[in-house]
C-alpha cells in the first residue's frame, strides 16, 4: 500500500475583535469584506506580503497567513498489491 502525499493548503485567519475568520485565500476575504471594513485594499494586502512570520496588524483587524495540517488520505484511490 502507498501512501499519497500530504497537499500544503493555505489558510488566511480574519481577526476582527473578538470575530475569527478562515478564508483560502487573501482574495477570498474580500469576497465577504469591503477594504473600508478591513482597512486595506486587496493590492496593498497582496504587496504587504503576508506570510507564516508577517501577519498584518492595524487598528482594524489582524490576518495572518498559515498552512492547514491535514492527514495523509487515501479515499478514491486505488491501492495497488
Amino acid at each position: 500500500m502507498e501512501t499519497s502525499e500530504k497537499k500544503e493548503r493555505t489558510v488566511i485567519h480574519l481577526q476582527m475583535g473578538d470575530v475569527h475568520e478562515y478564508f483560502g485565500s487573501v482574495a477570498n476575504v474580500f469576497e465577504f469584506h469591503s477594504a473600508e471594513e478591513l482597512g486595506i485594499t486587496y493590492g496593498s494586502l497582496r504587496n504587504y506580503g503576508l506570510s507564516p512570520n508577517k501577519p498584518y496588524i492595524n487598528n482594524k483587524c489582524i490576518i495572518r497567513k498559515g498552512v492547514l495540517h491535514q492527514k495523509a488520505g487515501g479515499r478514491g484511490q486505488i491501492l495497488k498489491k
